[in-house]
């Protein structure tokens, strides 16, 4: 997540991956914009899915906590 007044609505998330980066929507898990490799999306959909409230919590609030990542 980016902070800064060019962020806009739905939430969303950057992941970036071998170079290439796609944004996500955090309600929905939805690839909105960009390009990763399908292994990638496919994992950072379940990432996102996992941490949903926290994620939307990061968001509204705009203070980052540290989320775990996939194992």
């Amino acid at each position: 997540m980016y902070f800064n007044d060019a962020e806009h609505n739905p939430p969303h998330i950057h992941a970036k991956y071998d170079g290439k980066e796609a944004e996500f929507n955090i309600a929905t898990g939805e690839k909105m914009v960009g390009s990763i490799s399908p292994t990638a999306e496919y994992l950072t959909k379940q990432w996102i899915e996992m941490h949903q409230s926290e994620l939307l919590q990061i968001w509204e609030t705009q203070e980052f906590i540290k989320i775990e990542p996939l194992k």
